[in-house]
């Protein structure tokens, strides 16, 4: 009896210390990675509105669950929402952080930034794990389709784009490229019942 109470007093001590040190390196580490994190968003933004002086950050509204399924968004949730302004406070557009679930290989988040009268104006991806040499080429092959065309929704095809609204999708990598128009497309569809959806510009 006495060894087994000193053993679990070990432990304790084991458990407690090591606590403590979690809980120290937590609060070391804490602080950088906030600052880090902060800076890989304002990079993202800065990317997709290169003409935006400052990013003012705004609140996120949920749309109707019924009309965001029915539209085929189940597996995509958008995150966060900033308004791009120029030198005067004037909103020039949006930066739209959404997170697909639709990846071959686990979630893909990016930034699409997108101006008052629907344009894409681009997109940055901050988290993706798709296969090395095929779907992790949406950054060179995806990424640049996108910036400057204005549709309602864009579709992917795999015999040459015709029309603004069509993206080349990736040779061999149909679902990435399907997560990331799905992606693209629930960021414009939340711009567009959310936001105004460019009505300022009609």
């Amino acid at each position: 009896m006495k060894e087994m109470m000193k053993n679990t007093g070990i432990l304790l001590v084991i458990t407690l210390v090591a606590g403590l040190v979690l809980g120290f390196i937590y609060q070391i580490t804490k602080e950088p990675i906030e600052e880090q994190n902060a800076k890989k968003k304002q990079e993202a933004c800065q990317e997709v509105f290169q003409d935006a002086v400052s990013f003012e950050q705004l609140e996120v509204s949920q749309p109707d669950a019924v009309s965001w399924t029915a539209e085929g968004y189940g597996q995509e949730t958008v995150d966060e929402v900033m308004g791009a302004l120029d030198a005067s406070g004037s909103l020039l557009g949006y930066v739209i952080t959404v997170t697909t679930k639709e990846g071959y290989g686990g979630d893909i988040q990016f930034a699409v930034g997108i101006r008052m009268d629907g344009t894409v104006n681009g997109m940055s991806i901050l988290d993706i794990s798709e296969t090395a040499g095929l779907g992790m080429r949406a950054e060179e092959v995806l990424k640049p389709q996108f910036a400057g065309r204005q549709a309602d929704k864009f579709e992917y095809t795999k015999s040459g784009a015709t029309s603004d609204n069509q993206i080349d999708a990736i040779s061999g990598a149909t679902i990435t490229t399907n997560a990331v128009t799905n992606g693209v497309n629930a960021g414009l569809y939340y711009f567009q019942t959310q936001l105004g959806g460019g009505s300022e510009n009609e």
